[in-house]
């Protein structure tokens, strides 16, 4: 059922007045904050047997999902590796390398897509039906998917740093089998994985140089 003008138009001002407060309160965030999610961040490759709280994959999904999509599409979805079974099934996937960096960490996260993500637009974007913008058309459905789930993966990598876990993603694995083995016969299909818990600190090397800024970037 649409939603009435002037509940809309309340639902604005209210979503405004959110947005200013929320400077008010905090219009950026301090360098510690900074350095914890990205700038002295690490990827991971060994871990601590220590198992990460469910209700925590929780709270990362929960931020996860606040992050900006096209049209708040929101196709990613997340398949989280806990248990013997389930690392077994992934293990068929990955290159030799990877395989015990997988199963030492506590959680292995699949980061998946749906196609059919633009069906549920209706909900996500209730402004206006935009499926016909979507409907029959697979390559713009396959690339929007893939897109924005890997925005939504990263937005994942991040939130799961903010709440004091350590990540480490993996693209050395197979999409073909992962999806034979866990999206056969679905329309899902695999992005990348994210390895999850609390590092093990003592395998890493020094940090790898990054590009300078006038080396990448440009106006126009």
């Amino acid at each position: 059922m649409p939603v009435a003008p002037e509940t809309t138009e309340t639902m604005r001002r209210d979503a405004q007045a959110a947005v200013r407060a929320l400077r008010e309160r905090a219009g950026t965030l301090d360098d510690d904050s900074i350095d914890l999610i990205l700038r002295d961040a690490r990827s991971h490759y060994a871990w601590q047997d220590r198992p990460v709280p469910v209700e925590l994959l929780h709270t990362i999904y929960e931020i996860t999902a606040a992050g900006p999509t096209s049209m708040n599409s929101c196709p990613a979805r997340f398949v989280f590796a806990t248990t013997s079974d389930g690392k077994d099934r992934l293990a068929k996937s990955l290159k030799a390398k990877n395989i015990d960096k997988m199963r030492a960490a506590p959680v292995t996260v699949i980061v998946a897509y749906d196609l059919d993500f633009w069906t549920h637009l209706p909900f996500l974007f209730p402004h206006e039906d935009r499926r016909p913008m979507f409907q029959g058309k697979t390559a713009h459905i396959e690339a929007t998917a893939f897109r924005n789930s890997t925005l939504q993966g990263a937005y994942f990598m991040i939130a799961a740093r903010a709440v004091g876990l350590d990540v480490g993603a993996m693209s050395g694995f197979s999409n073909e089998i992962v999806d034979e083995e866990f999206f056969a016969n679905t329309t899902l299909k695999s992005n990348f994985l994210i390895n999850l818990g609390y590092a093990d600190e003592t395998a890493l090397f020094q940090k790898l140089p990054r590009f300078p800024f006038d080396d990448v970037c440009s106006f126009a």
